[in-house]
């Protein structure tokens, strides 16, 4: 059973940071159709999947994101990540104020650019003030670690620690598991499950912006989906040759 499921929406990003695993950029693509995510994450709940996450690309600019919401969001514990760059039009904000997600989580890239850790601070408290709760992706590098330590220090004024995620940069300047646990300064924290050692998920998987699964968004050896509903995950699932991303990714 697979309890949790990502949804990459598209790799189109305006942002477009050289570092993001999914490869996103402003000429980005997507393979899904805003009827065709509803119809899918409905299939797999009924089939006794809890949460839905739904992340790009930037699924804040992916066309049809607020129907996609309006549908699940009553249906199933919903999540979504952005770059927060979106929560500053006031459209975008007005519609997540009418169709609302249950978690919303920014990620903080840049920990040494004092404007963003501020504007990523403004930002959660405009979810808090439409009843979104909110969380950060904090990326972590390992040339950066005294910077990530200062972010992390301000978020935690605002945030407990549960609604901070640790998020250790893949394939390039990857910090230690003890690096990333310096950044939260002794306290517990939160991470990938996979910090301490790669391994196949049990209970999520993670659907890329070209139909294709795995058990993580890191991992090569990803399956096309044959059918776009729970039973084509599970098929799909069943053909991935999973090869873990630390075989490649230093």
């Amino acid at each position: 059973m697979i309890e949790q499921i990502s949804i990459d929406l598209s790799n189109y990003c305006s942002k477009g940071c050289p570092f993001c695993y999914n490869s996103s950029n402003k000429i980005g693509q997507t393979c899904w159709l805003p009827n065709e995510v509803i119809d899918f994450a409905k299939s797999s709940i009924n089939a006794g999947t809890k949460a839905i996450s739904l992340g790009g690309g930037e699924p804040l600019e992916y066309d049809g994101i607020f129907d996609v919401i309006a549908e699940l969001y009553p249906i199933t514990y919903l999540t979504l990540t952005t770059n927060g760059l979106p929560l500053l039009e006031k459209e975008v904000v007005r519609q997540l104020n009418v169709s609302k997600p249950d978690k919303i989580h920014i990620s903080l890239h840049n920990s040494d650019n004092i404007q963003e850790v501020e504007r990523i601070r403004n930002q959660i408290s405009l979810l808090n003030n439409i009843s979104i709760k909110p969380g950060v992706n904090l990326l972590v590098r390992a040339s950066n670690i005294e910077h990530c330590k200062r972010a992390y220090a301000t978020m935690r004024e605002i945030l407990s620690n549960e609604q901070i995620i640790l998020i250790p940069q893949r394939f390039g300047d990857t910090p230690t598991s003890q690096q990333l646990a310096s950044v939260a300064n002794g306290e517990p924290f939160q991470s990938p499950s996979c910090l301490l050692k790669c391994s196949k998920p049990k209970q999520f998987a993670s659907i890329s912006w070209d139909k294709k699964v795995n058990w993580c968004s890191y991992a090569g050896g990803k399956q096309p989906l044959s059918t776009l509903n729970y039973e084509g995950l599970a098929a799909a699932l069943e053909q991935v040759n999973f090869i873990p991303c630390d075989s490649f990714c230093n």
